[in-house]
Protein backbone atom coordinates (compact mmCIF):
# COMPACT_ATOMS: atom_id res chain seq x y z
CA UNK A 1 0.00 0.00 0.00
CA UNK A 2 1.22 3.05 -1.30
CA UNK A 3 0.91 6.47 1.42
CA UNK A 4 2.06 9.25 -0.56
CA UNK A 5 0.28 9.29 -3.02
CA UNK A 6 -0.81 12.27 -4.13
CA UNK A 7 3.09 13.09 -4.22
CA UNK A 8 5.24 12.72 -7.21
CA UNK A 9 8.86 11.86 -7.55
CA UNK A 10 10.23 15.30 -6.51
CA UNK A 11 12.38 16.40 -9.85
CA UNK A 12 15.02 19.29 -10.24
CA UNK A 13 12.94 22.33 -12.12
CA UNK A 14 15.88 25.40 -11.33
CA UNK A 15 16.69 28.18 -9.49
CA UNK A 16 13.56 30.13 -10.88
CA UNK A 17 10.85 27.35 -10.04
CA UNK A 18 8.24 28.42 -7.88
CA UNK A 19 6.88 24.67 -7.09
CA UNK A 20 7.63 24.28 -3.22
CA UNK A 21 7.57 20.43 -4.17
CA UNK A 22 10.34 20.24 -6.67
CA UNK A 23 14.46 20.97 -6.33
CA UNK A 24 15.80 24.83 -7.05
CA UNK A 25 19.46 23.52 -6.73
CA UNK A 26 19.86 19.93 -6.19
CA UNK A 27 20.59 18.45 -9.70
CA UNK A 28 21.76 14.71 -8.69
CA UNK A 29 23.85 14.58 -12.29
CA UNK A 30 25.00 17.93 -12.45
CA UNK A 31 28.52 17.84 -11.87
CA UNK A 32 30.54 20.23 -9.40
CA UNK A 33 34.29 20.14 -9.25
CA UNK A 34 34.84 16.53 -11.34
CA UNK A 35 31.79 14.67 -9.23
CA UNK A 36 28.15 14.73 -9.40
CA UNK A 37 25.98 16.72 -6.85
CA UNK A 38 24.62 13.11 -5.91
CA UNK A 39 28.17 11.88 -5.22
CA UNK A 40 29.06 14.89 -3.63
CA UNK A 41 26.80 15.40 -1.58
CA UNK A 42 25.35 11.69 -0.36
CA UNK A 43 22.42 12.86 1.24
CA UNK A 44 20.68 10.32 3.78
CA UNK A 45 17.43 10.42 5.23
CA UNK A 46 16.99 9.48 9.45
CA UNK A 47 15.38 7.16 10.55
CA UNK A 48 14.42 8.05 13.67
CA UNK A 49 13.29 11.89 13.40
CA UNK A 50 11.69 11.16 10.25
CA UNK A 51 9.83 7.96 10.82
CA UNK A 52 9.88 7.62 14.39
CA UNK A 53 9.02 11.16 15.67
CA UNK A 54 5.73 12.01 17.43
CA UNK A 55 6.22 16.25 17.57
CA UNK A 56 6.44 15.22 21.44
CA UNK A 57 8.27 17.97 23.99
CA UNK A 58 8.82 18.26 27.40
CA UNK A 59 5.88 20.26 27.48
CA UNK A 60 3.26 18.45 25.34
CA UNK A 61 2.18 15.15 23.62
CA UNK A 62 2.91 14.27 20.35
CA UNK A 63 1.20 16.18 17.23
CA UNK A 64 2.74 14.89 13.67
CA UNK A 65 0.16 12.66 11.72
CA UNK A 66 1.39 9.66 10.85
CA UNK A 67 -1.36 7.46 9.02
CA UNK A 68 0.62 4.60 8.01
CA UNK A 69 1.84 3.60 11.99
CA UNK A 70 -1.17 1.92 14.24
CA UNK A 71 0.60 3.24 17.73
CA UNK A 72 1.85 -0.39 18.73
CA UNK A 73 5.34 -1.51 19.17
CA UNK A 74 4.61 -4.44 17.02
CA UNK A 75 6.96 -6.08 14.22
CA UNK A 76 4.38 -5.84 12.15
CA UNK A 77 4.08 -2.48 12.04
CA UNK A 78 7.84 -1.96 12.34
CA UNK A 79 7.61 -3.49 8.82
CA UNK A 80 4.75 -1.68 7.66
CA UNK A 81 6.87 1.24 8.44
CA UNK A 82 10.01 -0.04 6.25
CA UNK A 83 7.96 0.14 3.41
CA UNK A 84 6.37 3.85 4.07
CA UNK A 85 10.06 4.74 4.65
CA UNK A 86 11.10 3.64 1.68
CA UNK A 87 8.42 4.81 -0.38
CA UNK A 88 9.33 8.12 0.99
CA UNK A 89 12.85 7.89 0.25
CA UNK A 90 12.31 6.84 -3.14
CA UNK A 91 10.05 9.41 -4.56
CA UNK A 92 12.27 12.61 -2.39
CA UNK A 93 15.58 11.07 -4.63
CA UNK A 94 17.83 10.21 -1.45
CA UNK A 95 20.59 7.84 -2.05
CA UNK A 96 21.39 6.85 1.57
CA UNK A 97 19.17 6.33 4.88
CA UNK A 98 20.29 5.85 8.36
CA UNK A 99 18.93 3.81 11.64
CA UNK A 100 19.48 3.10 15.02
CA UNK A 101 18.54 -0.52 15.82
CA UNK A 102 15.64 0.77 18.04
CA UNK A 103 14.46 2.60 15.10
CA UNK A 104 14.03 -0.45 12.65
CA UNK A 105 12.92 -2.64 15.36
CA UNK A 106 10.70 -2.83 18.51
CA UNK A 107 12.75 -3.95 21.68
CA UNK A 108 11.55 -7.33 22.77
CA UNK A 109 11.40 -8.86 26.40
CA UNK A 110 14.47 -10.41 26.24
CA UNK A 111 17.73 -9.27 24.15
CA UNK A 112 17.18 -12.29 22.42
CA UNK A 113 13.84 -11.46 21.20
CA UNK A 114 15.28 -7.73 20.58
CA UNK A 115 17.82 -9.87 18.28
CA UNK A 116 14.86 -11.61 16.51
CA UNK A 117 13.02 -8.56 16.33
CA UNK A 118 16.10 -6.60 14.58
CA UNK A 119 16.44 -9.76 12.09
CA UNK A 120 12.80 -9.94 11.03
CA UNK A 121 12.68 -6.01 9.68
CA UNK A 122 15.98 -6.50 8.26
CA UNK A 123 15.21 -8.44 6.00
CA UNK A 124 12.70 -6.14 4.59
CA UNK A 125 15.11 -3.66 4.66
CA UNK A 126 16.80 -5.16 2.48
CA UNK A 127 14.43 -6.25 0.21
CA UNK A 128 13.62 -2.53 -0.13
CA UNK A 129 17.06 -1.55 -0.52
CA UNK A 130 17.11 -4.51 -3.93
CA UNK A 131 13.92 -2.93 -4.80
CA UNK A 132 14.98 0.84 -5.24
CA UNK A 133 18.73 0.86 -5.08
CA UNK A 134 18.93 2.91 -1.93
CA UNK A 135 21.52 2.36 0.27
CA UNK A 136 22.58 2.23 3.89
CA UNK A 137 24.98 5.35 4.88
CA UNK A 138 25.35 3.95 8.65
CA UNK A 139 23.69 1.86 11.04
CA UNK A 140 23.99 2.37 15.17
CA UNK A 141 22.55 1.50 17.95
CA UNK A 142 20.09 3.01 21.03
CA UNK A 143 22.24 2.84 23.69
CA UNK A 144 20.75 5.55 25.39
CA UNK A 145 16.58 5.33 25.79
CA UNK A 146 15.88 2.38 28.23
CA UNK A 147 15.93 2.94 31.42
CA UNK A 148 18.79 0.37 31.97
CA UNK A 149 21.17 3.09 30.35
CA UNK A 150 20.32 5.82 33.00
CA UNK A 151 24.08 5.46 33.92
CA UNK A 152 25.54 5.32 30.44
CA UNK A 153 26.31 1.97 28.49
CA UNK A 154 29.57 1.62 27.70
CA UNK A 155 30.69 4.25 30.71
CA UNK A 156 28.08 2.82 33.07
CA UNK A 157 29.12 1.63 36.43
CA UNK A 158 27.43 -1.57 36.31
CA UNK A 159 29.21 -4.26 34.25
CA UNK A 160 25.84 -6.20 33.58
CA UNK A 161 24.80 -3.01 31.59
CA UNK A 162 28.39 -2.76 29.77
CA UNK A 163 27.77 -6.08 28.87
CA UNK A 164 24.39 -5.79 27.53
CA UNK A 165 25.37 -2.49 25.38
CA UNK A 166 28.27 -4.54 24.17
CA UNK A 167 25.63 -7.49 22.96
CA UNK A 168 23.41 -4.87 20.99
CA UNK A 169 26.31 -3.22 19.70
CA UNK A 170 27.75 -6.66 18.09
CA UNK A 171 24.25 -6.96 16.74
CA UNK A 172 23.63 -3.71 15.01
CA UNK A 173 26.99 -4.17 13.53
CA UNK A 174 26.43 -7.28 12.05
CA UNK A 175 23.11 -6.10 10.72
CA UNK A 176 24.55 -2.77 9.68
CA UNK A 177 27.44 -5.15 8.14
CA UNK A 178 24.33 -7.30 6.52
CA UNK A 179 22.91 -4.88 4.30
CA UNK A 180 25.96 -3.00 3.25
CA UNK A 181 26.46 0.08 6.11
CA UNK A 182 29.15 2.08 4.58
CA UNK A 183 30.11 3.50 8.27
CA UNK A 184 28.64 2.68 12.14
CA UNK A 185 28.45 5.21 14.07
CA UNK A 186 29.15 5.56 17.86
CA UNK A 187 26.82 8.25 19.81
CA UNK A 188 27.16 8.30 23.59
CA UNK A 189 24.29 9.78 24.55
CA UNK A 190 24.94 9.46 28.04
CA UNK A 191 28.29 8.42 28.17
CA UNK A 192 29.31 11.40 30.45
CA UNK A 193 28.09 12.29 34.31
CA UNK A 194 25.95 14.25 35.89
CA UNK A 195 27.84 14.78 38.82
CA UNK A 196 31.49 13.78 39.85
CA UNK A 197 31.22 13.20 43.49
CA UNK A 198 30.00 9.36 42.22
CA UNK A 199 32.11 9.11 39.36
CA UNK A 200 35.00 7.55 38.31
CA UNK A 201 36.05 9.14 35.55
CA UNK A 202 39.42 8.12 34.37
CA UNK A 203 37.72 4.30 34.92
CA UNK A 204 34.81 5.09 32.69
CA UNK A 205 37.14 6.60 30.23
CA UNK A 206 39.11 3.47 30.51
CA UNK A 207 35.89 1.45 29.81
CA UNK A 208 34.59 3.36 27.02
CA UNK A 209 38.43 2.69 25.35
CA UNK A 210 37.62 -1.08 25.84
CA UNK A 211 34.09 -0.96 24.60
CA UNK A 212 35.53 0.35 21.75
CA UNK A 213 38.37 -1.62 21.10
CA UNK A 214 36.26 -5.33 20.97
CA UNK A 215 34.01 -3.31 18.62
CA UNK A 216 37.04 -2.60 16.22
CA UNK A 217 38.17 -6.85 16.84
CA UNK A 218 34.35 -7.71 16.10
CA UNK A 219 34.49 -5.81 13.07
CA UNK A 220 37.27 -7.61 11.35
CA UNK A 221 35.97 -10.90 12.80
CA UNK A 222 32.98 -10.43 10.51
CA UNK A 223 34.41 -8.83 7.95
CA UNK A 224 33.10 -5.19 7.97
CA UNK A 225 34.97 -2.93 6.83
CA UNK A 226 33.35 -0.20 6.96
CA UNK A 227 34.33 3.70 9.01
CA UNK A 228 33.69 3.69 12.44
CA UNK A 229 32.53 7.38 13.32
CA UNK A 230 32.52 9.13 16.91
CA UNK A 231 29.57 12.00 16.96
CA UNK A 232 31.02 14.56 19.33
CA UNK A 233 27.88 16.21 21.65
CA UNK A 234 29.24 18.34 24.50
CA UNK A 235 25.93 18.16 27.04
CA UNK A 236 22.19 17.07 27.05
CA UNK A 237 21.12 14.69 28.25
CA UNK A 238 24.22 14.52 30.78
CA UNK A 239 25.60 17.72 32.03
CA UNK A 240 28.62 16.38 30.35
CA UNK A 241 29.45 14.02 27.53
CA UNK A 242 33.03 12.10 27.14
CA UNK A 243 32.19 13.06 23.16
CA UNK A 244 32.46 16.88 23.93
CA UNK A 245 33.67 17.73 20.77
CA UNK A 246 35.86 17.05 18.18
CA UNK A 247 38.73 18.01 20.19
CA UNK A 248 37.98 16.01 23.14
CA UNK A 249 37.26 13.36 20.87
CA UNK A 250 40.31 13.03 18.97
CA UNK A 251 42.44 13.36 22.35
CA UNK A 252 40.59 10.90 23.20
CA UNK A 253 41.21 8.57 20.08
CA UNK A 254 44.89 9.22 20.48
CA UNK A 255 44.80 8.16 23.74
CA UNK A 256 43.50 5.01 23.85
CA UNK A 257 45.36 4.51 20.67
CA UNK A 258 41.93 4.05 18.42
CA UNK A 259 42.83 7.07 16.06
CA UNK A 260 43.76 4.48 13.27
CA UNK A 261 39.98 2.77 13.18
CA UNK A 262 37.77 6.19 14.28
CA UNK A 263 36.72 9.36 12.35
CA UNK A 264 34.24 12.20 13.26
CA UNK A 265 30.41 12.50 12.41
CA UNK A 266 29.88 16.18 13.33
CA UNK A 267 26.76 17.89 13.55
CA UNK A 268 26.24 21.53 13.37
CA UNK A 269 23.86 21.64 16.18
CA UNK A 270 26.37 20.07 18.66
CA UNK A 271 28.68 22.29 17.46
CA UNK A 272 27.05 24.96 18.31
CA UNK A 273 26.03 23.76 21.82
CA UNK A 274 29.73 23.26 22.60
CA UNK A 275 30.39 26.86 21.56
CA UNK A 276 32.02 25.87 18.37
CA UNK A 277 30.75 26.99 15.11
CA UNK A 278 29.99 24.58 12.90
CA UNK A 279 32.98 25.83 10.42
CA UNK A 280 35.77 25.60 13.22
CA UNK A 281 34.57 21.46 14.33
CA UNK A 282 34.82 20.54 10.10
CA UNK A 283 38.61 22.09 9.52
CA UNK A 284 39.52 21.00 13.03
CA UNK A 285 38.53 17.39 11.98
CA UNK A 286 39.61 17.83 8.39
CA UNK A 287 43.44 18.83 9.09
CA UNK A 288 43.79 15.90 11.41
CA UNK A 289 42.61 13.73 8.41
CA UNK A 290 39.33 12.87 11.17
CA UNK A 291 36.63 13.96 9.39
CA UNK A 292 34.56 11.23 8.14
CA UNK A 293 30.41 12.11 7.45
CA UNK A 294 27.87 14.96 8.71
CA UNK A 295 24.74 15.78 10.48
CA UNK A 296 23.18 18.21 8.46
CA UNK A 297 21.25 20.34 10.95
CA UNK A 298 20.82 24.09 12.34
CA UNK A 299 19.92 24.89 15.72
CA UNK A 300 17.89 27.95 17.45
CA UNK A 301 20.77 29.99 18.96
CA UNK A 302 18.25 31.45 21.58
CA UNK A 303 17.09 27.94 22.95
CA UNK A 304 20.27 26.04 25.21
CA UNK A 305 19.38 22.33 23.67
CA UNK A 306 19.51 20.37 20.72
CA UNK A 307 16.30 21.49 18.32
CA UNK A 308 17.57 19.57 15.47
CA UNK A 309 15.83 21.73 12.92
CA UNK A 310 16.98 21.54 9.51
CA UNK A 311 19.55 23.68 7.50
CA UNK A 312 18.27 26.64 5.28
CA UNK A 313 20.66 29.25 6.01
CA UNK A 314 23.00 28.96 2.62
CA UNK A 315 26.34 30.94 4.54
CA UNK A 316 26.53 27.83 6.49
CA UNK A 317 26.03 25.50 4.20
CA UNK A 318 28.48 27.26 2.00
CA UNK A 319 31.04 26.80 5.37
CA UNK A 320 30.26 23.56 5.61
CA UNK A 321 30.74 22.74 1.64
CA UNK A 322 33.86 25.05 1.47
CA UNK A 323 35.64 22.03 4.40
CA UNK A 324 34.16 19.67 2.89
CA UNK A 325 35.51 20.01 -1.27
CA UNK A 326 38.93 21.31 0.75
CA UNK A 327 39.53 17.65 1.72
CA UNK A 328 38.29 15.85 -1.12
CA UNK A 329 34.79 14.92 -0.09
CA UNK A 330 33.33 12.80 2.16
CA UNK A 331 32.81 9.10 0.79
CA UNK A 332 32.09 6.91 2.32
CA UNK A 333 30.54 9.17 4.51
CA UNK A 334 27.60 11.58 3.74
CA UNK A 335 25.64 14.38 4.37
CA UNK A 336 22.49 13.21 6.30
CA UNK A 337 19.56 14.89 8.31
CA UNK A 338 19.42 14.30 11.52
CA UNK A 339 16.67 16.74 11.58
CA UNK A 340 13.00 16.73 12.44
CA UNK A 341 9.78 18.77 11.34
CA UNK A 342 8.49 21.53 13.82
CA UNK A 343 5.69 19.76 15.68
CA UNK A 344 3.30 22.25 14.33
CA UNK A 345 4.30 21.12 10.98
CA UNK A 346 2.38 17.55 11.84
CA UNK A 347 0.83 16.99 8.21
CA UNK A 348 3.15 14.36 6.22
CA UNK A 349 3.77 16.40 3.45
CA UNK A 350 5.62 18.59 5.54
CA UNK A 351 8.39 15.83 5.71
CA UNK A 352 8.71 16.50 2.15
CA UNK A 353 9.10 20.36 2.24
CA UNK A 354 11.66 20.21 5.40
CA UNK A 355 14.23 17.43 3.53
CA UNK A 356 13.86 19.34 0.02
CA UNK A 357 14.60 22.60 1.96
CA UNK A 358 17.31 20.99 3.10
CA UNK A 359 18.60 19.39 0.43
CA UNK A 360 18.59 22.42 -1.76
CA UNK A 361 20.41 24.47 0.83
CA UNK A 362 23.42 22.54 0.52
CA UNK A 363 23.16 22.01 -2.95
CA UNK A 364 23.32 25.40 -3.13
CA UNK A 365 26.19 26.21 -1.00
CA UNK A 366 27.97 23.18 -2.73
CA UNK A 367 27.71 25.43 -5.85
CA UNK A 368 28.69 28.69 -4.28
CA UNK A 369 31.99 26.96 -2.26
CA UNK A 370 32.95 25.40 -5.58
CA UNK A 371 33.17 28.94 -7.50
CA UNK A 372 34.96 30.44 -4.70
CA UNK A 373 37.38 27.54 -4.87
CA UNK A 374 37.52 27.92 -8.61
CA UNK A 375 38.52 31.88 -8.33
CA UNK A 376 40.53 31.32 -5.27
CA UNK A 377 39.82 33.93 -3.38
CA UNK A 378 39.77 33.05 -0.19
CA UNK A 379 42.60 30.14 -0.64
CA UNK A 380 45.09 32.78 -2.09
CA UNK A 381 44.49 35.49 0.49
CA UNK A 382 45.35 33.01 2.94
CA UNK A 383 48.52 32.00 1.17
CA UNK A 384 49.58 35.17 0.50
CA UNK A 385 49.03 36.02 4.64
CA UNK A 386 51.50 33.59 5.53
CA UNK A 387 54.32 33.69 2.81
CA UNK A 388 56.99 34.63 5.32
CA UNK A 389 57.32 31.06 6.17
CA UNK A 390 57.77 29.71 2.90
CA UNK A 391 61.30 31.11 2.77
CA UNK A 392 63.61 32.81 5.27
CA UNK A 393 64.17 32.48 8.68
CA UNK A 394 60.05 30.99 8.09
CA UNK A 395 60.73 28.22 5.89
CA UNK A 396 63.44 27.61 8.70
CA UNK A 397 60.71 27.67 11.83
CA UNK A 398 58.62 25.20 9.69
CA UNK A 399 61.52 22.83 9.14
CA UNK A 400 62.53 22.66 12.20
CA UNK A 401 65.76 23.24 12.08
CA UNK A 402 66.14 26.42 14.07
CA UNK A 403 66.38 27.04 17.74
CA UNK A 404 65.17 29.51 20.33
CA UNK A 405 69.51 30.65 20.54
CA UNK A 406 68.59 30.67 16.85
CA UNK A 407 65.82 33.08 16.89
CA UNK A 408 67.25 35.63 18.93
CA UNK A 409 70.31 36.05 16.98
CA UNK A 410 68.30 36.48 13.95
CA UNK A 411 66.33 38.94 15.63
CA UNK A 412 69.57 40.69 17.52
CA UNK A 413 70.53 41.06 13.72
CA UNK A 414 67.02 42.30 12.02
CA UNK A 415 65.89 44.37 14.35
CA UNK A 416 62.41 45.12 15.13
CA UNK A 417 59.79 43.27 13.20
CA UNK A 418 57.65 45.34 10.41
CA UNK A 419 54.24 45.79 11.38
CA UNK A 420 52.03 43.54 10.52
CA UNK A 421 49.21 43.47 7.37
CA UNK A 422 45.89 43.35 7.86
CA UNK A 423 43.27 40.83 8.10
CA UNK A 424 40.96 42.50 5.82
CA UNK A 425 38.34 39.87 7.56
CA UNK A 426 35.33 42.48 6.70
CA UNK A 427 36.48 42.77 3.03
CA UNK A 428 36.64 38.76 2.85
CA UNK A 429 33.26 39.05 4.00
CA UNK A 430 31.93 40.86 1.93
CA UNK A 431 33.73 38.93 -1.18
CA UNK A 432 31.95 36.02 0.88
CA UNK A 433 28.37 37.69 0.49
CA UNK A 434 29.33 38.50 -3.80
CA UNK A 435 28.79 35.24 -4.29
CA UNK A 436 25.87 34.80 -2.27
Amino acid sequence: MAFFTDISKIEYEGPTSKNPLAFRHYNADEIVEGRSMRDQLRFSVCYWHTFRGTGADPFGAGTLQRPWDDGTESVENAINRVRVAFEFIEKLGAPFYCFHDRDVAPEGATLAESHKNLDAVADVLAEEQQRTGIDLLWGTANLFSHPRYLHGAATSCNADVFAYAASQVKKAMEVTHRLGGENYVFWGGREGYMNLYNTDMKRELDHLAAFMHMAVDHAKSIGFTGQFLFEPKPKEPTKHQYDFDAAACLNFLRQYDLLDHVKLNIETNHATLAGHTMAHELIYASIQGALGSIDANTGDLLLGWDTDQFPTDIYLTTQCMLAILDQGGLAPGGVNFDAKVRRESFEPIDLFHAHIGGMDAFAHGLKIAAAIRADGVLSDFVKNRYRSFDEGIGEKIEAGSVTFADLETYMLEAGEVSPNESGRQEMLENLVNMYL
